[in-house]
């Protein structure tokens, strides 16, 4: 009787022994992926933010080139403005 219990005992502790071995593969191989997919995440987050940093830069240098252009094109027109008036404040009968 003893026999039979030793031997169904053993058998359990082999199926459990290999269950665990395959649980434990699993979760190796899960944890790899997760891994794995983080790095890659991380990567394209990188990625992404050099690109967004790029563009912002890029975005800047246009608007201050445009503002500088803009400036310009004010002052000219205002010395302009201010030649004419002094032309006719010169040509204006007195």
């Amino acid at each position: 009787m003893r026999l039979p219990l030793i031997a169904a005992a053993a058998a359990a502790s082999f199926a459990l022994a290999a269950c665990s071995e395959k649980t434990g593969q699993s979760a190796e191989a899960t944890a790899d992926g997760a891994a794995a997919t983080a790095s890659s995440a991380t990567a394209d987050a990188g990625a992404a933010a050099d690109a967004a940093a790029a563009n912002t830069a890029a975005s800047v240098d246009a608007a201050a080139s445009n503002t500088a252009a803009a400036a310009d094109t004010a002052g000219a027109t205002a010395a302009s403005t201010a030649a004419d008036v002094e032309r006719k404040v010169e040509t204006a009968p007195h």
